[in-house]
Parts: structure tokens; C-alpha cells; sequence
């Protein structure tokens, strides 16, 4: 395996996955804040994703959430039933495993303080298990739809460019160049939680767009500021608010036809669209869907999002803005169709950012790097007796590589600091429990073993504490083998024989320097898979 590819040893992270069925039926069903969508769509043998039907039904969820910050009776009532006869629907096409439905919801659930009573009652009621989706999880999934169409246009791909979507209740922000993202947040911005506080303050039509204007610019300000523009920068942008601008703005036969190029992006005037986002703020709700056959919701957020794309734009100086076809349903498709593991795409960008955040903290590079790739080497030369997913492989190489940032705040007890930096940083892509799992891994990493009285770890379920335990004591013979900071150590080998794990190292003469450290820290090793770790040169 060679450190500077890490996690690519393998054909590819498919390479390892069972092979699946030839055309599964799958779908996918996104809670958001003014509708509830769901698509259906079948897998084909290449693992590319066919949608077959698209279904959408509004709710008052952000309203509820952004006013009251509870999710009242009655639109719970409404989701149920909306939700019944999406399961109906997926009857009829004889989806009913739990492995071909996914359904999530994002900030209207994530943020109501009743979220487990809505998410009990749509599972007792449907039978659907809902996942609330923190921020990270958001962008990670919305990388995934839109990246196909980044790499089928040079220009975006080598330039520095912003992919936004203005949603209900956040705006999701990437900065992507060269299939890296360099960046990425989520901000309290959104189209229905700006149109609930214009209703907080009662003003007529007339105000409402200085004020909206007001709380957008600062949002904005603060975006300029966290990503500094440059003569490259474009914008891409998602969401169906900009998709009707653009064919209200565009006849039909100047539109690339999608069934010819499915990874065609639009392109739109900032002029042009500031004029219209001026045309639809002079209407209200009613005139929109009188004149736009908007439903209601949709209306309620035309505005807000257009206001919010034309002011980011401006504020980077553009004149086009490009717009994609592309979805948040698009990225949760595509990971059903990777069978929920993570690509070697995902997991170099989730490397990539765990550097970028390790350098915060004057970490160590070279020793972080070559305990990860030792660890690595150890994982997937032990799959028989770990056999953890394929998605801790990941989990393990982002511990390792964080394991000693906790020097950083002090030497005295470092691996607790390190535990406390990653379960509060931003590392693209790992949501709240995953940055969990990887910071308990470097917090173990040395010291005392897990126990059910130790913080974050008494809060996970058994098999997470289980993988935590394996992964730890992985970490622990890994940072034993490089215990002289010399990256000596290049190769490994492993064989089990006789109740003892033996590691042979080629090319190095004298390993008593590491052997003696695996006195320290092979004894988890030892206790959770019954194995002594036993080194010898070769």
C-alpha cells in the first residue's frame, strides 16, 4: 500500500462490496421544509440510477418549526397521510425492503424541539424510519449529486466554484476546484425561515424587502468573507426556485433538451435575474400563484431564494450564474446506489479536509500520515477477525491521522484534547456522529481503555462501541510500529498462528524499540481479539 494514496490499495471501495442485483428498485423520500418528495428509481448493473417517477406534496413543517420550534399535531397528521400513500405507491412497485427506502429530513425536523415524537409517529404509523440529517451529512450528499456535472464542464471543474443551494431553512455552500472542496458550510439562511420572520414583524409588501435584503447582505458578508473571491470564481447553483426563473426567463427550445446531455448546465444573466427576482417582489402569495400557477409553499419561497442567489452573485461581481438540474434526491440516489458505502471520491475528499484541519493545529504530518497507512495495512490485513464495515476503514485512517492534535492544547492528557478538537471541528462530509466515533478512536488511541463511564462513549449503542474498541486497539499497534517518529517501519506483514498475531517487518534489523512499546499499548489489542501482537524482522 503506498501512504501517499491512501485507502486506494483495492481496485476500488466497490471492489469490496457484495455484488448487486441487476436493476434494483429503489427511492427516496426527502422531508423538507414545504414538501415531502419522494423518487423512485432502479439501479442498473453499472450501478448508474434510472429515476422512474417523482413525487412531491407540500406540508407547513418549516412554518411550524421557524415560528414555534414545534412541529404541531396537525401537520403531523398531514405527513402521516401523505406518507401512506407513498407507501402505497411503493407497494405498487414492490419496494418494501428497508434497504431500498431511505428517508431523511433535514433542518424543519432537525430543529423542532419535538423531532423524536415526529420521527415516532411517522415510524408507527408508516413504518419508515426517518434520519435527520445534520449539516455535514447535507453537504456531503449534495457533493454527490452534483459532482457528475462539475467534471463534465472544464471550466467549472478547474475554476474555484461555488455550489449553493438556498433551501427552506439553510443555504449549503461548497467551494470545489479541481474535484477537491476546498470549503464547505451550511448557513441560517433560507427562503420560508425569511418569509416566517417577515411575518414576526407584520410589515406591508413595501418594507418586506429592505428587511429581507438586510438579513441576506450580512449572510452574504459573511460568506465573502470565509470564501474570498478571485477572477476564476463561479457560481452553480440548485433548487427549483432558480430552475423557474430560468424557464420563465428562457423559451423552451433554447433549453438543452436533458434526454441528450443529462450533465448540461444552464446558464443565466445576473441582469436578467435580478430584473425578475424584482418582478416577483412587487406581487404577494396570492398574485404569484394566480399568475405562475405556483402552489402555495412554492410561492412563499420564490422570492426569498431568487433575492438571496442575485445578492450572492453580486457580491462576487458575476454576470452568469450557472444552474444545474441536479437535486439533493440526486445525491441520496446515488449513495442507495453505491449500497450506502462511501466512494474513493468521498473518501479522498474526507483525507483531504482531515489534513487541511490536522495543519489548524500544527499536527505532525509525517508521523499522522504513516500511523494512518500502518493502520490501514492493519485493518484490512485483519477483515477476518475485526469484520467491521467498509465504512471504518475510513473512520479508522481519519483517528489516526488526528490521533496527537490534542498536543496542540497540552502534552498533559493530549489524547483527551485530541477527543474534544474533532468531536467539535468541521471535517467535510462527517456529521455529528461520525466525528463522534472518529475522535473517541483518537482519544483511545493511548492510556486507558474504553469505558461505559467515559463521555461519548457511554452514549453509543453496543456495536458502535464494539467498532470503537477494534479500531482503537488497531490505532494502538499502529503507533506502536512507528514509536520512534522515524517512519522506519515501512512494510508490515501479518500472520495469526497459535493465539499470536505476527507482525513481520522487512528491512529492519533491530525491532526491540518497537516491541517494547507494544508492552504499552498492545494489551487492548490483546484483550479484544484474544491475539498477542508478536513482531520480528524479516
Amino acid at each position: 500500500m503506498n501512504a501517499k494514496n491512501p485507502l486506494s490499495s483495492e481496485p476500488s471501495a466497490s471492489a469490496s462490496r457484495p455484488d448487486s442485483v441487476a436493476n434494483r428498485l429503489i427511492a427516496v423520500i426527502d422531508i423538507g421544509t414545504g414538501a415531502i418528495r419522494m423518487e423512485i428509481a432502479e439501479i442498473k448493473e453499472d450501478r448508474s440510477v434510472n429515476t422512474l417517477e417523482k413525487l412531491s406534496q407540500a406540508v407547513t413543517l418549516g412554518e411550524d418549526t421557524f415560528q414555534m420550534r414545534n412541529i404541531q399535531k396537525t401537520t403531523m397528521e398531514e405527513c402521516v397521510r401523505i406518507l401512506k400513500s407513498y407507501r402505497r405507491r411503493l407497494d405498487e412497485y414492490q419496494i418494501t425492503r428497508d434497504n431500498q427506502i431511505r428517508v431523511v429530513a433535514t433542518s424543519a425536523v432537525r430543529e423542532a424541539d419535538n423531532r423524536l415524537v415526529f420521527t415516532d409517529r411517522i415510524f408507527i404509523a408508516t413504518g419508515f424510519e426517518i434520519a435527520p440529517l445534520d449539516e455535514a451529512e447535507v453537504n456531503r450528499i449534495t457533493y454527490q449529486g452534483i459532482r457528475p456535472y462539475l467534471t463534465a464542464k472544464p471550466n467549472l471543474d478547474e475554476a474555484r466554484t461555488i455550489v449553493t443551494e438556498i433551501g427552506g431553512g439553510t443555504t449549503e455552500l461548497l467551494l470545489v476546484q479541481h474535484g477537491d472542496v476546498l470549503f464547505s458550510n451550511n448557513y441560517r439562511l433560507g427562503a420560508l425561515r425569511l418569509r416566517e420572520m417577515l411575518k414576526g414583524y407584520r410589515v406591508p409588501l413595501s418594507k418586506e424587502r429592505t428587511i429581507m435584503e438586510n438579513q441576506i447582505e450580512r449572510v452574504v458578508e459573511q460568506i465573502v468573507h470565509e470564501v474570498p473571491s478571485d477572477k476564476s470564481m463561479k457560481l452553480v447553483v440548485l433548487g427549483g426556485d432558480v430552475r423557474f426563473a430560468l424557464s420563465q426567463l428562457r423559451p423552451e427550445d433554447e433549453i438543452p433538451d436533458p434526454t441528450n446531455s443529462p450533465d448540461e448546465l444552464d446558464r443565466i444573466k445576473v441582469s436578467e435575474l435580478s430584473k425578475f427576482t424584482d418582478k416577483i417582489l412587487q406581487k404577494n402569495e396570492d398574485q404569484l400563484v394566480q399568475n405562475y400557477h405556483l402552489s402555495f409553499t412554492d410561492a412563499e419561497t420564490l422570492g426569498p431564494a431568487l433575492l438571496a442567489y442575485t445578492k450572492l452573485a453580486e457580491a462576487y461581481q458575476l454576470k452568469h450564474i450557472y444552474v444545474t438540474k441536479a437535486n439533493f434526491r440526486d445525491g441520496l440516489l446515488k449513495e442507495m446506489a453505491d449500497q450506502k458505502n462511501w466512494s474513493d471520491e468521498f473518501n479522498r475528499q474526507v483525507i483531504r479536509s482531515t489534513i487541511d484541519f490536522g495543519k489548524r493545529f500544527d499536527f505532525d504530518e509525517t508521523h499522522a500520515r504513516h500511523v494512518a497507512f500502518l493502520a490501514d495495512t492493519l485493518f484490512q490485513s485483519l477483515q477476518n477477525e475485526h469484520k467491521l464495515e467498509l465504512r471504518n476503514r475510513l473512520l479508522l485512517y481519519t483517528g489516526a491521522l488526528l490521533h496527537e492534535i490534542g498536543i496542540y492544547v497540552n502534552q498533559r492528557g493530549y489524547h483527551k484534547h485530541s477527543m474534544y478538537l474533532i468531536s467539535n471541528g468541521n471535517l467535510f462530509g462527517l456529521g455529528q456522529t461520525d466525528l463522534l466515533l472518529v475522535s473517541l478512536i483518537a482519544r483511545y488511541h493511548r492510556r486507558a481503555s474504553p469505558k461505559a463511564t467515559h463521555p461519548g462513549y457511554a452514549t453509543l449503542d453496543r456495536l458502535s462501541r464494539i467498532a470503537i474498541t477494534k479500531m482503537a486497539a488497531i490505532l494502538r499497534v499502529a503507533d506502536a510500529l512507528d514509536y520512534s517518529y522515524s517512519q522506519r517501519v515501512k512494510e508490515i506483514e501479518c500472520e495469526i498462528n497459535q493465539g499470536q498475531l505476527i507482525i513481520s517487518i522487512p528491512h529492519v534489523e533491530d525491532v526491540s524499540l518497537e516491541q517494547i512499546a507494544l508492552v504499552e499499548k498492545g494489551p487492548l489489542f490483546e484483550e479484544v481479539f484474544g491475539l498477542k501482537v508478536h513482531l520480528r524482522n524479516k
